[in-house]
């Protein structure tokens, strides 16, 4: 199982519709297989994930934020890593809002 604790991940890439940039800075908790952010920055004025992570490292989460427009927003992913040569993680996203549009979306976070 990959430990994600105390690592940080920053977005390199999003679908349109979605909220988070380069801006925005995770910051991982890991205790077990449960998995925890705080994040902010760019768009996001403060946002918090949840999640569970498998024996490959996938992980299943759940994330609520609030932008930069007062709106509260949630959603659901599903993060896929991979490790790049250098030991850093790149975590491939997919990812639906279950508020506002309801649309899905997209990203890559990679760690800093």
């Amino acid at each position: 199982m990959i430990d994600y604790h105390g690592k940080i991940f920053r977005p390199v890439q999003n679908s349109v519709n979605g909220e988070t940039s380069a801006e925005t800075v995770f910051h991982y908790v890991q205790k077990g297989n449960i998995l925890t952010s705080e994040y902010s920055g760019g768009r996001i004025k403060a946002g918090h994930l949840i999640g569970l992570v498998d024996e490959q490292g996938r992980i299943e989460m759940r994330y609520h934020q609030v932008n930069s427009s007062n709106e509260l927003m949630t959603g659901i992913c599903q993060s896929v890593p991979e490790l790049l040569p250098n030991g850093k993680i790149r975590l491939h996203e997919t990812w639906l809002w279950t508020s506002g549009d309801l649309s899905n979306g997209k990203s890559i976070l990679e760690e800093v």
